[in-house]
């Protein structure tokens, strides 16, 4: 299947997402926007170059807090403080073939204790008790047991991101990745959107893997954890 749909929102795709399809699930104030706490640690901002947006973003962070923004292309005002700085890629599915499988199951918020308990075993990235809400979730029981899952998370106009993809460390190596990968675009597809991902550079084995499925690099990225700087 192939779609074509203006992608410059993947620019920033955290923002289109909270002020958008995830508008329930955020916290705003005026140029900044972030999730509630239990969601996700995404926050974003309308224009990264204006001081306006990061005031506003500064209104939204307690002490303490880790917002994680992505795509950032210059270097936080003085206030803020890099916790973490990891280069990552983006990759674009508008040629996936995505298929609906037999074994993979909708997972509910019954099902999020096994979820979180899976994250702790196979850690794919952030996760949370309630980020379920971002979108639809699809698992694979061997034996009564969630062994592998993946999801949506950020949802920009026309685009929805693939993620929490993982496979619990004794069973990787069976393609459950990949199917569920590919199970989560066909609900993506039916909506009229294409799949993207994100994934930190260094996760070759990842990388590979959506490639071997159609996904396409579009660009290099930077996943920033930021938190306020301390006053003295």
């Amino acid at each position: 299947m192939t779609l074509s749909i203006d992608d410059r929102v993947l620019d920033n795709p955290a923002w289109p997402a909270l002020t958008g399809p995830h508008a329930a699930l955020a916290r705003r104030r005026g140029q900044a926007a972030r999730y509630h706490d239990g969601v996700s640690p995404f926050a974003a901002l309308a224009d990264e170059r204006d001081p306006r947006c990061w005031a506003d973003l500064a209104r939204l962070a307690a002490p303490g807090d880790r917002l994680l923004l992505t795509g950032l292309a210059t270097t936080p005002p003085p206030g803020w403080e890099v916790v973490l700085n990891l280069p990552g890629v983006q990759l674009v599915g508008s040629t996936v073939d995505g298929v609906a499988d037999p074994e993979a199951e909708p997972l509910a918020p019954a099902d999020v204790p096994e979820m979180l308990d899976l994250v702790e075993r196979a850690r794919p990235g952030p996760f949370a008790a309630r980020t379920i809400e971002m979108g639809s979730y699809l698992g694979i029981r061997r034996d009564g047991r969630l062994v592998a899952m993946a999801g949506e998370r950020l949802r920009p106009t026309g685009f929805t991101e693939i993620s929490a993809v993982c496979t619990d460390p004794a069973l990787r190596g069976q393609g459950l990745a990949g199917r569920l990968t590919r199970a989560v675009a066909a609900g993506i597809q039916a909506r009229g959107e294409i799949p993207f991902l994100h994934a930190a550079a260094e996760n070759t084995n990842a990388i590979r893997l959506y490639r071997s499925l159609g996904f396409a690099l579009r660009r290099h990225t930077t996943f920033q954890v930021l938190t306020p700087s301390q006053e003295d």
